[in-house]
């Protein structure tokens, strides 16, 4: 009995009419409804974020006080920088608070957010409360801080004097206004990290936790190399975030210190404000942004470049 050894038939191919040309990707039905969602951000981009890039670029190498018609500078505004104190006293301040409230605003987060993972009755109850801050506007906040500064009538200072300790004059202190700034900035932020965190921590799988309690670790090697590994995505988007927010600090200083005493808490931000629309210098001002854009980028494709050390994402 013979055997038939012939390959099976292949499936016919699909051809494309003569004449006709295959439909571009971009034109497909998916794609057309994926533009039509990204379109509107896409739009916002590009007028309230590349724009005004783009400009500040152009007027950086102008000379223009915004009445008269500007004149071409060149690179004058970049070497202006240089030797310019109060500029590098405005960056100073503004590193200076990045560095201390961004690390102090993520462990509040953290442990708020580690407290309310414990399981509490009326959670969400607790969540809405300490986002409160978060969700208040920055001059609201920064007029009632103002009162709590108050040093003699003032609540920080009372309670402070509860323990025998005689407050500062937080707001006109040299030594005391930046830190006093910051404080109010921690906790009119760590809502926004806390939820982040929050929903971090729901999603670390609990078998995990029992493994290790089986195996008879502490609770401080659980969090050690299980809930940091796991939670490293999100630690590392708010850390990002913050940094980023905490260089375009301007409200609380312009409300609270108006910069004082001195330039003692001048931000970068303030600077190119009081710059571009009091001294009407915008050709200087847009310099001074592109900087601070500059810093805001290197100090970001850094985080980037350690993110594959420093964070774990579960496949």
């Amino acid at each position: 009995m013979a055997v038939d050894t012939a390959s099976p038939a292949a499936p016919p191919r699909t051809t494309t009419p003569t004449g006709t040309k295959p439909t571009p990707r971009w034109r497909n039905r998916e794609s057309l409804t994926a533009w039509l969602f990204i379109l509107p951000s896409l739009i916002g981009f590009l007028i309230f974020t590349a724009g005004p890039v783009v400009a500040a670029g152009v007027i950086s190498l102008l000379d223009w006080n915004l009445f008269s018609p500007p004149k071409w500078a060149g690179l004058r505004n970049f070497a202006r920088l240089g030797p310019d104190p109060t500029f590098w006293s405005a960056l100073g301040n503004t590193a200076y608070f990045t560095f201390v409230s961004v690390p102090l605003t993520i462990a509040v987060s953290l442990v708020l957010a580690l407290l309310l993972n414990q399981g509490l009755k009326r959670i969400s109850v607790f969540r809405s409360l300490l986002l409160l801050p978060y969700a208040t506007i920055t001059v609201a906040v920064a007029f009632v801080w103002i009162w709590l500064y108050i040093p003699h009538d003032g609540l920080v200072n009372a309670v402070l004097g509860w323990f025998g300790i005689d407050g500062p004059q937080w707001l006109i202190s040299d030594n005391w206004a930046m830190p006093a700034l910051i404080l109010m900035s921690v906790w009119k932020s760590f809502g926004f990290g806390m939820v982040v965190f929050l929903a971090g921590l729901q999603a670390i799988p609990q078998q995990l936790y029992e493994a290790a309690r089986v195996d008879g670790t502490s609770t401080w090697q659980s969090f050690r190399n299980i809930t940091l590994p796991m939670l490293s995505p999100a630690l590392f988007f708010v850390i990002v975030t913050s940094i980023i927010g905490s260089f375009q600090v301007f409200d609380q200083a312009l409300i609270m210190t108006n910069g004082g005493p001195g330039t003692r808490t001048t931000t970068l931000v303030m600077y190119i404000y009081r710059t571009g629309f009091e001294n009407y210098d915008q050709g200087y001002a847009a310099a001074q942004s592109l900087v601070l854009f500059v810093f805001i980028v290197l100090i970001t494709v850094t985080q980037f470049l350690f993110q594959r050390r420093l964070v774990h994402y579960d496949n």
